[in-house]
């Protein structure tokens, strides 16, 4: 078995060419014309979240999208909204146009941090933003759990609490 050097500038200096292509890839569309989003790059609307003590608020950026082009699925755990930002077609004689914008299709699965009744579930969809207003389930509203720490007059004496330390006990 013959040794081989281990050259690690050589194998740094592969990452990098293999990185240079992936972002020219990126920036240049390919010959059919593909976007680039096409190229690997894809939108992912960005998600807000407030949770109050009746409901879970949830807004998203979702600029240049029509309410017809979202589609908004809610479980008792989870939201998952999918949608297309489309194209826009312009025709240019002269000059150069570049766009930072990114167009396509997204989907966003955002798990919630409590239940909640997804039948109930109220919308709205102004300036590019979409909120949805999430009532909590009723199990889950005004939950309170009480913690047992164990008895304090045991600690040291050799004897055990009466129950193990840390147990949840729900009231």
């Amino acid at each position: 078995m013959a040794l081989i050097r281990w050259e690690p500038f050589r194998e740094i200096e592969s990452m990098q060419r293999d990185m240079n292509r992936l972002f020219e890839r990126m920036m240049v569309p390919g010959d059919s014309g593909r976007d680039i989003t096409a190229a690997g790059s894809s939108f992912i609307p960005a998600a807000e979240m407030h949770e109050t003590p009746d409901a879970v608020e949830l807004k998203i950026e979702v600029p240049g999208i029509e309410a017809k082009d979202l589609d908004v699925k809610v479980t008792p755990e989870a939201v998952a909204i999918t949608g297309e930002r489309k194209v826009e077609k312009k025709i240019e004689e002269k000059g150069m146009t570049r766009s930072e914008f990114r167009y396509g299709q997204f989907q966003r699965i955002i798990p919630l941090p409590t239940r909640i009744q997804n039948d109930q579930v109220q919308a709205e969809h102004t300036n590019g933003v979409l909120r949805l207003t999430l009532p909590k389930a009723e199990a889950d509203k005004n939950k309170v759990v009480t913690i047992n720490l164990g008895s304090q007059n045991n600690q040291g004496n050799g004897q055990p609490a009466s129950q193990p330390q840390g147990q949840v006990q729900p009231s």
